[in-house]
Protein backbone atom coordinates (compact mmCIF):
# COMPACT_ATOMS: atom_id res chain seq x y z
CA UNK A 1 0.00 0.00 0.00
CA UNK A 2 1.53 3.34 -1.58
CA UNK A 3 1.30 6.26 1.27
CA UNK A 4 0.36 10.06 -0.06
CA UNK A 5 3.36 11.28 -2.34
CA UNK A 6 3.36 15.02 -3.40
CA UNK A 7 2.17 14.09 -7.12
CA UNK A 8 -0.94 13.17 -6.03
CA UNK A 9 -4.14 15.22 -6.14
CA UNK A 10 -6.16 15.75 -2.84
CA UNK A 11 -8.37 18.08 -1.56
CA UNK A 12 -5.65 19.62 0.67
CA UNK A 13 -2.04 19.91 -0.44
CA UNK A 14 0.42 17.43 0.29
CA UNK A 15 2.61 20.40 1.24
CA UNK A 16 0.12 22.45 3.30
CA UNK A 17 -0.32 19.26 5.44
CA UNK A 18 3.96 18.42 5.92
CA UNK A 19 4.47 22.38 6.96
CA UNK A 20 1.52 22.33 10.07
CA UNK A 21 3.00 18.98 10.83
CA UNK A 22 6.40 20.61 11.33
CA UNK A 23 4.72 23.14 13.36
CA UNK A 24 3.04 21.31 15.47
CA UNK A 25 6.13 19.20 16.37
CA UNK A 26 4.35 16.22 16.50
CA UNK A 27 6.82 13.78 15.74
CA UNK A 28 4.23 10.63 14.55
CA UNK A 29 1.09 12.16 14.31
CA UNK A 30 -0.73 8.34 14.15
CA UNK A 31 0.06 8.32 17.70
CA UNK A 32 -1.05 12.33 18.76
CA UNK A 33 -3.07 12.50 21.62
CA UNK A 34 -6.70 14.03 20.90
CA UNK A 35 -5.97 17.26 21.94
CA UNK A 36 -2.78 17.42 19.66
CA UNK A 37 -4.62 16.20 16.28
CA UNK A 38 -7.41 19.54 17.48
CA UNK A 39 -4.75 21.72 17.22
CA UNK A 40 -2.72 20.80 14.23
CA UNK A 41 -6.22 20.34 12.75
CA UNK A 42 -6.72 23.80 13.18
CA UNK A 43 -3.62 24.66 11.70
CA UNK A 44 -3.94 22.87 8.36
CA UNK A 45 -7.85 24.60 8.37
CA UNK A 46 -6.36 28.16 8.71
CA UNK A 47 -3.21 27.53 6.17
CA UNK A 48 -5.42 25.59 3.52
CA UNK A 49 -8.91 27.24 4.00
CA UNK A 50 -10.46 24.19 3.46
CA UNK A 51 -12.73 23.07 6.51
CA UNK A 52 -12.03 19.66 7.95
CA UNK A 53 -14.55 16.69 8.94
CA UNK A 54 -13.86 16.93 12.45
CA UNK A 55 -14.66 13.12 14.46
CA UNK A 56 -11.36 13.54 16.94
CA UNK A 57 -12.82 15.26 19.47
CA UNK A 58 -16.24 14.12 21.60
CA UNK A 59 -17.74 17.54 21.68
CA UNK A 60 -21.05 17.58 22.03
CA UNK A 61 -23.02 18.62 18.72
CA UNK A 62 -26.23 19.53 19.79
CA UNK A 63 -27.86 22.38 21.44
CA UNK A 64 -28.16 22.45 25.46
CA UNK A 65 -31.23 22.42 27.25
CA UNK A 66 -32.94 25.93 28.16
CA UNK A 67 -33.82 24.26 31.04
CA UNK A 68 -30.20 24.19 32.05
CA UNK A 69 -29.08 28.18 30.52
CA UNK A 70 -32.13 29.67 32.66
CA UNK A 71 -31.70 28.11 35.85
CA UNK A 72 -27.58 29.06 35.54
CA UNK A 73 -28.66 32.22 34.53
CA UNK A 74 -31.36 33.06 37.55
CA UNK A 75 -28.50 31.55 40.11
CA UNK A 76 -26.40 34.55 39.15
CA UNK A 77 -28.64 37.21 38.91
CA UNK A 78 -29.43 35.87 42.43
CA UNK A 79 -24.96 36.75 43.35
CA UNK A 80 -24.19 32.68 43.60
CA UNK A 81 -20.87 34.32 41.62
CA UNK A 82 -19.60 35.67 44.50
CA UNK A 83 -19.90 32.66 47.12
CA UNK A 84 -18.08 29.86 47.14
CA UNK A 85 -19.53 26.58 46.70
CA UNK A 86 -19.72 23.90 49.32
CA UNK A 87 -17.25 21.36 48.48
CA UNK A 88 -19.62 18.50 49.42
CA UNK A 89 -22.53 19.68 46.43
CA UNK A 90 -25.81 22.02 46.36
CA UNK A 91 -28.31 19.93 48.36
CA UNK A 92 -30.50 20.28 45.63
CA UNK A 93 -28.58 18.56 43.32
CA UNK A 94 -27.85 15.94 45.33
CA UNK A 95 -31.21 15.01 46.12
CA UNK A 96 -32.00 15.22 42.73
CA UNK A 97 -29.23 12.97 41.24
CA UNK A 98 -29.38 10.41 43.67
CA UNK A 99 -33.62 10.42 42.60
CA UNK A 100 -32.29 9.90 39.00
CA UNK A 101 -30.23 7.58 39.25
CA UNK A 102 -32.83 5.81 41.32
CA UNK A 103 -35.40 6.51 38.51
CA UNK A 104 -33.29 5.91 35.12
CA UNK A 105 -31.04 2.89 37.39
CA UNK A 106 -32.97 1.52 40.03
CA UNK A 107 -30.30 2.19 42.31
CA UNK A 108 -30.54 3.45 45.65
CA UNK A 109 -28.31 6.03 47.03
CA UNK A 110 -28.31 8.56 49.61
CA UNK A 111 -27.57 11.87 48.36
CA UNK A 112 -24.78 12.09 50.78
CA UNK A 113 -22.51 10.13 48.33
CA UNK A 114 -23.37 12.26 45.60
CA UNK A 115 -20.38 14.79 44.84
CA UNK A 116 -20.68 17.10 42.02
CA UNK A 117 -17.02 17.05 39.98
CA UNK A 118 -15.64 19.29 37.54
CA UNK A 119 -17.13 16.90 34.53
CA UNK A 120 -15.88 13.23 35.07
CA UNK A 121 -12.70 13.75 34.15
CA UNK A 122 -11.99 15.25 37.90
CA UNK A 123 -13.95 12.72 39.06
CA UNK A 124 -11.81 9.87 37.38
CA UNK A 125 -8.58 11.67 38.57
CA UNK A 126 -9.96 11.81 41.95
CA UNK A 127 -11.08 8.26 42.03
CA UNK A 128 -7.45 7.10 40.83
CA UNK A 129 -5.56 8.96 43.26
CA UNK A 130 -7.66 7.45 46.33
CA UNK A 131 -7.89 4.05 45.23
CA UNK A 132 -4.26 4.23 44.63
CA UNK A 133 -3.89 5.20 48.47
CA UNK A 134 -6.14 2.95 50.10
CA UNK A 135 -4.90 0.06 50.34
CA UNK A 136 -0.48 -0.87 50.67
CA UNK A 137 0.46 -3.55 47.92
CA UNK A 138 -2.75 -2.73 45.71
CA UNK A 139 -1.68 0.84 43.73
CA UNK A 140 -2.58 -0.67 40.01
CA UNK A 141 -5.71 0.15 38.29
CA UNK A 142 -7.08 -2.62 35.43
CA UNK A 143 -8.34 -0.87 32.24
CA UNK A 144 -11.33 -3.00 30.42
CA UNK A 145 -10.36 -1.38 27.44
CA UNK A 146 -10.48 -0.10 24.79
CA UNK A 147 -11.41 3.09 26.84
CA UNK A 148 -11.04 6.63 26.98
CA UNK A 149 -7.62 7.87 25.97
CA UNK A 150 -7.09 10.69 28.61
CA UNK A 151 -7.39 8.31 31.93
CA UNK A 152 -4.25 6.81 31.05
CA UNK A 153 -2.74 10.20 30.63
CA UNK A 154 -4.01 10.98 33.89
CA UNK A 155 -2.12 7.85 35.79
CA UNK A 156 0.86 9.10 34.36
CA UNK A 157 0.34 12.43 35.99
CA UNK A 158 -0.17 10.87 39.02
CA UNK A 159 2.35 8.34 38.63
CA UNK A 160 0.01 5.46 39.05
CA UNK A 161 0.52 2.12 37.43
CA UNK A 162 -1.77 0.54 35.35
CA UNK A 163 -2.56 -2.68 33.33
CA UNK A 164 -5.20 -3.18 30.60
CA UNK A 165 -6.58 -5.52 27.86
CA UNK A 166 -8.99 -5.77 25.07
CA UNK A 167 -12.38 -6.71 26.30
CA UNK A 168 -13.57 -7.51 22.52
CA UNK A 169 -12.65 -11.45 22.56
CA UNK A 170 -13.52 -11.48 26.49
CA UNK A 171 -17.49 -11.18 25.96
CA UNK A 172 -19.69 -13.05 28.45
CA UNK A 173 -18.49 -16.00 30.30
CA UNK A 174 -14.95 -15.55 28.96
CA UNK A 175 -14.45 -12.51 30.79
CA UNK A 176 -14.63 -14.26 33.96
CA UNK A 177 -10.94 -16.22 33.56
CA UNK A 178 -9.45 -13.00 31.89
CA UNK A 179 -10.63 -10.68 35.37
CA UNK A 180 -9.22 -12.82 37.47
CA UNK A 181 -6.09 -13.58 35.82
CA UNK A 182 -5.40 -9.96 36.90
CA UNK A 183 -7.08 -9.37 40.13
CA UNK A 184 -5.44 -13.20 41.08
CA UNK A 185 -2.42 -11.23 41.63
CA UNK A 186 -3.12 -9.07 44.56
CA UNK A 187 -2.20 -5.44 42.83
CA UNK A 188 -5.12 -4.18 41.63
CA UNK A 189 -6.78 -1.40 43.57
CA UNK A 190 -9.58 -0.89 40.77
CA UNK A 191 -11.00 -1.36 37.39
CA UNK A 192 -12.44 1.17 35.20
CA UNK A 193 -14.65 0.72 31.95
CA UNK A 194 -17.03 2.68 30.21
CA UNK A 195 -20.66 1.92 29.20
CA UNK A 196 -21.33 2.52 26.43
CA UNK A 197 -17.36 2.03 25.22
CA UNK A 198 -15.98 4.47 24.57
CA UNK A 199 -14.91 3.91 21.55
CA UNK A 200 -15.90 0.52 20.48
CA UNK A 201 -19.52 1.31 21.74
CA UNK A 202 -20.07 -2.34 22.99
CA UNK A 203 -22.61 -2.42 26.04
CA UNK A 204 -21.94 -4.87 28.83
CA UNK A 205 -25.17 -6.92 29.79
CA UNK A 206 -26.04 -7.76 33.06
CA UNK A 207 -24.65 -11.26 32.70
CA UNK A 208 -20.88 -9.70 32.35
CA UNK A 209 -22.22 -6.56 34.87
CA UNK A 210 -22.29 -9.79 37.93
CA UNK A 211 -18.94 -11.28 36.70
CA UNK A 212 -17.29 -8.44 37.13
CA UNK A 213 -18.97 -7.58 40.22
CA UNK A 214 -18.46 -10.90 41.77
CA UNK A 215 -15.07 -10.66 41.27
CA UNK A 216 -14.95 -7.04 42.86
CA UNK A 217 -16.13 -8.85 46.19
CA UNK A 218 -13.92 -11.61 45.60
CA UNK A 219 -10.83 -9.66 45.64
CA UNK A 220 -11.97 -6.26 47.73
CA UNK A 221 -11.49 -4.65 43.80
CA UNK A 222 -13.26 -1.09 43.52
CA UNK A 223 -15.20 -0.71 40.34
CA UNK A 224 -14.96 2.84 38.95
CA UNK A 225 -17.95 2.84 35.91
CA UNK A 226 -18.01 5.20 33.73
CA UNK A 227 -21.50 6.18 32.73
CA UNK A 228 -20.44 9.05 30.21
CA UNK A 229 -22.77 8.00 27.73
CA UNK A 230 -25.71 7.32 30.16
CA UNK A 231 -28.78 5.64 28.46
CA UNK A 232 -27.34 6.24 24.87
CA UNK A 233 -27.63 2.66 23.68
CA UNK A 234 -30.52 3.44 21.82
CA UNK A 235 -31.43 -0.04 21.12
CA UNK A 236 -33.33 0.14 24.09
CA UNK A 237 -35.49 2.81 25.21
CA UNK A 238 -34.35 3.87 28.99
CA UNK A 239 -36.31 7.53 28.84
CA UNK A 240 -39.10 6.92 30.80
CA UNK A 241 -38.15 7.82 34.43
CA UNK A 242 -39.03 5.07 37.04
CA UNK A 243 -39.98 2.59 34.39
CA UNK A 244 -37.59 -0.49 32.74
CA UNK A 245 -35.26 -0.94 31.17
CA UNK A 246 -32.96 0.88 33.19
CA UNK A 247 -29.04 1.58 32.33
CA UNK A 248 -27.29 -1.53 33.00
CA UNK A 249 -24.48 -1.05 36.09
CA UNK A 250 -22.19 -3.30 38.07
CA UNK A 251 -23.92 -1.30 41.16
CA UNK A 252 -27.11 -3.68 41.20
CA UNK A 253 -24.61 -6.83 42.31
CA UNK A 254 -22.12 -5.12 43.97
CA UNK A 255 -21.36 -2.13 46.65
CA UNK A 256 -17.72 -1.96 45.74
CA UNK A 257 -18.47 0.73 43.00
CA UNK A 258 -18.07 4.74 41.91
CA UNK A 259 -20.11 5.73 39.36
CA UNK A 260 -19.03 8.63 37.11
CA UNK A 261 -21.71 10.75 35.13
CA UNK A 262 -21.48 13.17 33.10
CA UNK A 263 -23.61 16.10 32.19
CA UNK A 264 -21.37 16.79 29.04
CA UNK A 265 -22.77 13.87 26.54
CA UNK A 266 -26.32 12.91 27.46
CA UNK A 267 -27.09 17.02 29.04
CA UNK A 268 -25.29 18.79 25.98
CA UNK A 269 -23.81 20.44 29.04
CA UNK A 270 -19.79 20.09 28.32
CA UNK A 271 -18.75 23.60 28.40
CA UNK A 272 -19.68 24.25 31.98
CA UNK A 273 -17.51 21.42 33.25
CA UNK A 274 -20.44 19.43 35.43
CA UNK A 275 -20.58 15.93 36.59
CA UNK A 276 -21.40 13.24 39.31
CA UNK A 277 -19.87 10.89 41.14
CA UNK A 278 -21.53 8.27 43.13
CA UNK A 279 -20.01 6.27 45.83
CA UNK A 280 -21.77 3.23 47.07
CA UNK A 281 -23.12 4.11 50.87
CA UNK A 282 -20.71 1.30 51.83
CA UNK A 283 -17.71 2.43 50.85
CA UNK A 284 -18.39 5.68 51.21
CA UNK A 285 -18.30 4.98 55.43
CA UNK A 286 -15.41 2.51 55.06
CA UNK A 287 -12.65 3.03 56.97
CA UNK A 288 -9.13 2.34 55.73
CA UNK A 289 -6.05 2.92 57.73
CA UNK A 290 -3.71 3.40 55.32
CA UNK A 291 -5.24 6.41 53.91
CA UNK A 292 -4.45 7.98 57.55
CA UNK A 293 -0.97 8.93 57.26
CA UNK A 294 -1.82 10.57 53.78
CA UNK A 295 -5.37 12.43 54.80
CA UNK A 296 -5.25 12.61 58.59
CA UNK A 297 -8.83 10.48 58.16
CA UNK A 298 -9.36 6.64 57.43
CA UNK A 299 -12.84 7.50 56.25
CA UNK A 300 -13.19 7.34 52.48
CA UNK A 301 -15.61 9.48 52.02
CA UNK A 302 -14.66 12.24 54.05
CA UNK A 303 -10.82 12.04 52.44
CA UNK A 304 -12.55 12.08 49.11
CA UNK A 305 -14.27 15.07 49.83
CA UNK A 306 -12.34 17.38 51.99
CA UNK A 307 -9.08 16.17 51.26
CA UNK A 308 -9.01 15.16 47.39
CA UNK A 309 -11.89 17.22 45.79
CA UNK A 310 -11.28 20.29 48.00
CA UNK A 311 -7.73 20.31 46.65
CA UNK A 312 -8.67 19.54 42.97
CA UNK A 313 -10.90 22.42 42.70
CA UNK A 314 -12.39 23.76 46.11
CA UNK A 315 -15.43 22.80 44.70
CA UNK A 316 -17.53 23.26 41.33
CA UNK A 317 -18.73 25.84 39.67
CA UNK A 318 -21.96 27.32 41.80
CA UNK A 319 -23.93 28.38 39.23
CA UNK A 320 -23.80 25.13 36.66
CA UNK A 321 -24.58 23.48 40.43
CA UNK A 322 -27.97 24.63 39.97
CA UNK A 323 -28.27 24.36 35.88
CA UNK A 324 -27.46 20.35 36.58
CA UNK A 325 -29.57 20.44 39.43
CA UNK A 326 -32.67 21.70 37.23
CA UNK A 327 -31.91 19.56 33.91
CA UNK A 328 -31.83 16.20 36.44
CA UNK A 329 -35.46 17.27 38.07
CA UNK A 330 -36.77 17.82 34.82
CA UNK A 331 -35.57 14.50 33.92
CA UNK A 332 -36.53 12.62 37.12
CA UNK A 333 -40.67 14.53 36.52
CA UNK A 334 -40.66 13.34 32.96
CA UNK A 335 -40.98 16.82 31.36
CA UNK A 336 -38.04 16.29 29.91
CA UNK A 337 -36.86 13.53 27.63
CA UNK A 338 -32.97 13.95 27.36
CA UNK A 339 -32.80 10.46 25.62
CA UNK A 340 -34.55 11.55 22.87
CA UNK A 341 -32.82 14.52 22.58
CA UNK A 342 -29.55 13.24 22.15
CA UNK A 343 -30.51 10.41 19.49
CA UNK A 344 -29.65 12.27 16.97
CA UNK A 345 -26.29 11.16 17.09
CA UNK A 346 -27.21 7.75 16.26
CA UNK A 347 -29.21 8.61 13.38
CA UNK A 348 -25.57 10.42 12.08
CA UNK A 349 -23.68 7.51 13.19
CA UNK A 350 -26.24 5.46 10.89
CA UNK A 351 -25.99 7.12 7.80
CA UNK A 352 -21.75 7.88 8.53
CA UNK A 353 -20.91 4.23 8.77
CA UNK A 354 -22.70 3.46 5.29
CA UNK A 355 -20.74 6.09 3.84
CA UNK A 356 -17.55 4.37 4.78
CA UNK A 357 -18.41 0.78 4.17
CA UNK A 358 -19.77 2.06 0.40
CA UNK A 359 -16.26 3.38 0.11
CA UNK A 360 -14.47 0.14 0.98
CA UNK A 361 -14.33 0.75 4.50
CA UNK A 362 -14.81 -1.74 7.69
CA UNK A 363 -16.35 -1.38 10.99
CA UNK A 364 -14.00 -2.94 13.79
CA UNK A 365 -15.88 -3.32 16.35
CA UNK A 366 -18.68 -4.46 14.56
CA UNK A 367 -20.38 -6.95 17.21
CA UNK A 368 -21.79 -6.14 20.45
CA UNK A 369 -21.00 -10.18 21.28
CA UNK A 370 -24.41 -11.70 18.76
CA UNK A 371 -26.05 -8.71 17.60
CA UNK A 372 -24.94 -5.31 15.49
CA UNK A 373 -23.17 -2.77 17.16
CA UNK A 374 -25.54 0.21 18.26
CA UNK A 375 -25.47 3.51 16.57
CA UNK A 376 -23.82 6.32 18.95
CA UNK A 377 -21.85 8.49 19.77
CA UNK A 378 -18.54 6.72 18.46
CA UNK A 379 -17.85 4.23 15.55
CA UNK A 380 -14.91 2.13 14.48
CA UNK A 381 -13.48 2.13 11.53
CA UNK A 382 -10.56 1.05 9.27
CA UNK A 383 -8.84 0.51 5.77
CA UNK A 384 -7.35 -2.76 3.92
CA UNK A 385 -3.96 -3.33 4.28
CA UNK A 386 -3.11 0.22 6.28
CA UNK A 387 -2.42 0.43 9.93
CA UNK A 388 -3.96 3.04 12.41
CA UNK A 389 -0.98 5.44 12.11
CA UNK A 390 -1.01 5.07 8.44
CA UNK A 391 -4.91 5.61 7.69
CA UNK A 392 -5.24 8.76 10.16
CA UNK A 393 -2.29 10.47 8.66
CA UNK A 394 -3.32 9.49 5.29
CA UNK A 395 -6.93 11.49 6.20
CA UNK A 396 -5.36 14.69 7.25
CA UNK A 397 -4.84 14.92 2.92
CA UNK A 398 -8.17 14.27 2.19
CA UNK A 399 -10.00 17.02 5.11
CA UNK A 400 -10.41 14.05 7.73
CA UNK A 401 -9.59 13.82 11.21
CA UNK A 402 -10.12 11.30 14.00
CA UNK A 403 -8.46 9.28 16.71
CA UNK A 404 -5.84 6.30 16.49
CA UNK A 405 -7.68 3.06 17.98
CA UNK A 406 -3.53 2.32 19.14
CA UNK A 407 -4.30 5.11 22.00
CA UNK A 408 -7.06 3.75 23.67
CA UNK A 409 -5.86 0.07 24.59
CA UNK A 410 -7.24 -1.30 21.57
CA UNK A 411 -5.52 -5.15 20.80
CA UNK A 412 -6.63 -3.52 16.82
CA UNK A 413 -3.57 -2.13 15.05
CA UNK A 414 -6.29 -1.18 11.72
CA UNK A 415 -8.61 1.40 12.87
CA UNK A 416 -9.83 4.60 14.42
CA UNK A 417 -12.16 5.92 16.09
CA UNK A 418 -15.04 7.89 14.43
CA UNK A 419 -16.88 10.49 17.03
CA UNK A 420 -20.36 11.60 15.18
CA UNK A 421 -20.65 14.90 17.23
CA UNK A 422 -19.56 17.78 14.96
CA UNK A 423 -20.59 15.98 11.74
CA UNK A 424 -24.26 17.98 10.49
CA UNK A 425 -26.17 16.71 7.58
CA UNK A 426 -24.98 19.51 5.53
CA UNK A 427 -21.38 17.78 5.79
CA UNK A 428 -22.57 14.17 4.65
CA UNK A 429 -21.90 15.00 0.93
CA UNK A 430 -18.78 16.34 1.57
CA UNK A 431 -17.60 13.02 3.73
CA UNK A 432 -19.44 11.05 0.92
CA UNK A 433 -17.29 13.16 -2.10
CA UNK A 434 -13.72 13.02 0.17
CA UNK A 435 -14.07 9.29 1.08
CA UNK A 436 -14.73 8.65 -2.41
CA UNK A 437 -11.74 9.89 -3.65
CA UNK A 438 -9.72 8.19 -0.93
CA UNK A 439 -11.03 4.97 -2.22
CA UNK A 440 -9.83 5.57 -5.68
CA UNK A 441 -6.94 6.71 -4.71
CA UNK A 442 -6.15 3.86 -2.58
CA UNK A 443 -8.49 0.69 -4.34
CA UNK A 444 -5.19 -0.83 -6.35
Amino acid sequence: MNTIKSTKTTPIDYTIVQEQIKKTGIKEVGKASIRELVRLCNYIEQASGTKFIRMEMGVPGLKPSDIGIDAEIQALKKGVASVYPMIEGLPELKNEFARFIKLFMNINLNPETCIPTVGSMQGAFAAFLMMSKAQKGKNTTLFIDPGFPVQKQQHQVLQIPFETFDVYQYRGEKLRNKLESYLSKGNISCMIYSNPNNPAWICFNDEELKIIAELANKYDVIVIEDLAYFAMDFRKDMSKPGQPPYQPSVANYTDNYILLVSGSKAFSYAGQRIGMMAVSEKLFNRNFPDLKPIFKTENFGYAMIYQVIYSLSSGVTHSVQYAFAAMLKAANDGKFNFVDYVKEYGERARVMKKLFTDNGFYIVYDKDIDEPIADGFYFTVAYPNMTSEQLLEEFLYYGICAISLSITGSDSKNGLRACVSQISSDQFPILEERLKIFHQQHSF
